[in-house]
């Protein structure tokens, strides 16, 4: 029997599923499998690779923005930025007014090996979806969006619901 994967549906997919929902399923199954073997091969966990992207499109930023961010505590952000720069992937810089206020900034460049394999997979689809005709991408990202927002909207419901049933009980 197989695993179900992270990030996959726990709901297995009928005989009668749609092919659509299948490459959807398969697309996010292979996205999630690349991700994971890049970040393994770094040496890094899915919060630290959220962390050195964010920080590599906001250079600069203070660690408890960070923290906002990504939802983590102050204490644990602590944590995590002392041990990327540790490992010499991140470096914080003190402020120039107030040298109680740290910056921080990747000491790594993300674009070049051996950390670009975090962004090959989406590097590889941005590429295919560039050879798109624009009326049929932009059909396609129009549909994703209004599935994802509707999705959305559903597990939202579902959930006040069964807080409310929990309340209750």
């Amino acid at each position: 029997m197989r695993r179900v994967q992270e990030g996959e549906s726990m709901t297995p997919l009928s005989d009668d599923s749609s092919p659509l929902m299948e490459a959807l399923t398969q697309y996010s199954r292979e996205r999630e499998a690349a991700a994971a073997k890049a970040r393994k091969q770094l040496g890094v966990n899915e919060l630290d690779a959220k962390a050195l992207a964010i920080v590599g499109a906001n250079p600069g930023m203070r660690p408890s923005e960070l923290a906002t961010t990504l939802g983590v505590t102050s204490a644990g952000i602590t944590t995590m930025v002392e041990r990327l720069v540790r490992r010499g992937i991140l470096r914080r810089e003190a402020d120039d007014s107030d040298r109680r206020v740290n910056h921080i900034h990747l000491a790594i460049d993300l674009e070049k090996e051996p950390w670009s394999q975090l962004a090959r997979f989406d590097d590889a689809c941005r590429r295919i979806i560039g050879s798109l005709d624009p009326r049929i991408e932009a059909d396609l990202a129009d549909f994703l969006t209004k599935t994802t927002a509707a999705a959305t909207e559903q597990v939202a419901r579902a959930d006040v619901a069964a807080a409310k049933a929990s309340a209750a009980a």
